[in-house]
């Protein structure tokens, strides 16, 4: 075929797509109707998997699957804004990578909210100011993000969906070559996963803290010699070079965000389910507490302990089992941990990442 003749192709293929997006946006359209009269929730993380696993199944190429993700998950974004105005509000501020991961499980058409604190998140979702909300739960390298868990035990909240972000740290500057660098930014969090690359690629810049990783750029961008690790989104939201990407010491670096909402999604099959309880101060109570997972052979893939704050030595645990709470198997393990327990709340059952 000519060139003429290939684009003369191309242009009938758009003309069919748009035609099919618009036919699909419609049925969607129709749906989210439907969810109202009943009282449901629009987004649904379990469909969203279905539809992301059934279109990655009939791919054969030569689209990647994870170019065809990114391409539905923006046309799913585009339907979700106009069954309903949607608020996602985040720990902000912007272009920090829990905005990275908002828009990562939402898409770009959504209208996103920046919080000052993990705590405006959660009371912006139960205020009903927000319809969801993206807080992070939990980093491979540095642990767990207490302010978050802390924020359960007193919140009505559910989690619906989990979002497992790699952490891509980027060396951004107005400079133009790394060694025009005198001065580095970043969050304390930033730097402790990227210290023996900033020990032996800059070992002569001052370090300053910033209090996120965006406001590290923000003062990158105000003068040349001065750098900042942050995200790519963040070069992006303040006309910055990304001179050396992937920075970070671990490779493998990656944070759990958590997707709070009011309601939980019915099983999926690969699900995970998020609890807290606490036990009486007796010998052998915590052993008591956990023994129905393994009798049940419910597999626990977390758990953390946390200091009460309402009473002296006492705590709460934060567990993940694999599984639904809806699953008979899940259900009985939790009802029987329940009786050896002075608090169980289930926080949320959820697709797996």
């Amino acid at each position: 075929m000519t060139l003429a003749e290939l684009r003369q192709a191309i242009d009938l293929c758009d003309e069919q797509i748009v035609q099919l997006l618009n036919e699909r946006t419609r049925h969607v359209l129709e749906i989210g109707e439907l969810k109202r009269a009943a009282g449901q929730e629009i987004y649904v993380p379990n469909r969203e998997r279905a539809v992301l696993q059934r279109v990655c199944k009939l791919n054969s190429g030569p689209i990647t699957n994870d170019s065809l993700r990114h391409i539905y998950r923006e046309v799913m974004s585009s339907a979700l804004a106009l069954e309903k105005p949607m608020t996602i509000a985040y720990f902000g501020p912007e272009a920090t990578f829990t905005h990275q991961a908002a828009i990562r499980r939402f898409g770009s058409s959504l209208q996103y909210a920046p919080m000052k604190t993990i705590g405006d998140v959660f009371t912006d979702v139960a205020k009903n100011r927000a319809d969801y909300g993206v807080v992070p739960v939990e980093n491979s390298t540095e642990g767990v993000v207490n302010h978050t868990l802390d924020m359960f035990i007193d919140s009505e909240l559910k989690i619906v969906a989990q979002i497992i972000l790699p952490i891509q740290h980027c060396l951004l500057s107005k400079a133009t070559r790394r060694d025009q660098v005198k001065r580095l930014y970043s969050h304390p969090q930033a730097l402790a996963q990227c210290r023996q690359w900033v020990q032996i690629h800059l070992p002569t810049a001052e370090i300053i803290e910033a209090s996120s990783t965006t406001r590290a750029a923000e003062l990158a961008a105000r003068n040349r010699n001065t750098g900042a690790i942050a995200s790519s989104l963040a070069a992006d939201r303040y006309g910055l070079r990304i001179l050396e990407a992937d920075i970070q010491d671990n490779s493998t670096n990656a944070t759990r965000f958590l997707v709070l909402g009011r309601q939980c999604g019915t099983p999926t099959g690969r699900d995970r389910t998020s609890f807290i309880f606490s036990v009486v101060d007796e010998v052998g109570s915590l052993h008591r507490a956990l023994a129905p997972l393994s009798r049940h052979k419910i597999n626990m893939t977390r758990i953390e302990s946390r200091p009460s704050k309402r009473k002296a030595w006492a705590y709460f645990f934060f567990v993940d089992v694999k599984g639904h709470s809806e699953d008979p198997s899940v259900a009985r393990a939790l009802e029987e941990l329940s009786k050896h327990c002075s608090f169980v709340k289930i926080l949320g059952s959820y697709p797996d990442a």
